[in-house]
C-alpha cells in the first residue's frame, strides 16, 4: 500500500495538509518499504480566497488517491472528512520532530505483527 507524509523538510511529518507544498510517497508491506515519489502542490500563498483553497485541497486529495494513510503535523476538518470520504486515513504522529523512516520502521513492524482493525481494513481494500 502506498503511504504519503506531508514534509516541508523530507525527514519529518512537520507540514499541515492544507498548506503544504510536497508530499512524499512510499510504498509499504510487511516485508519493507521504499520511497516512490515526492508530489509537489501549488504554492497556497493567497489565504483569502476560499473557492480557490478548496479547489487546491481537491487536487491534493485526487493527487493522494491511491495513497492509504496520509500522515500530517495537523488538519482540519472538512479535509479530513474529504480524505476519510475517499478510503484515504489522516493520520497525525506524536509530535512534528517524529522522522518518515522511524513512522515507516514502525508501520513496517506492525504490519508483521497484528495491525489495528483500521489498519487491517486499509490492507484489505489496497
Amino acid at each position: 500500500m502506498k503511504i504519503a507524509f506531508a514534509t516541508s523538510d523530507r525527514v519529518h511529518v512537520n507540514a499541515h495538509f492544507g498548506w503544504a507544498q510536497e508530499a512524499d510517497i512510499y510504498e509499504i508491506s510487511d516485508t519493507g518499504y521504499k520511497f516512490i515519489e515526492t508530489l509537489k502542490f501549488a504554492s497556497n500563498s493567497n489565504k483569502d480566497k476560499d473557492a480557490e483553497s478548496e479547489d487546491k485541497t481537491a487536487s491534493k486529495i485526487e493527487a493522494l488517491a491511491d495513497c492509504t494513510i496520509v500522515y500530517v503535523a495537523s488538519i482540519g476538518g472538512i479535509p479530513a472528512a474529504k480524505l476519510i470520504k475517499r478510503g484515504i486515513m489522516p493520520v497525525r504522529p506524536q509530535s512534528d520532530q517524529e522522522e518518515i523512516i522511524s513512522i515507516l520502521n514502525k508501520l513496517v513492524q506492525t504490519l508483521k505483527g497484528n495491525p489495528p482493525p483500521w489498519l487491517r481494513k486499509a490492507i484489505q481494500k489496497s
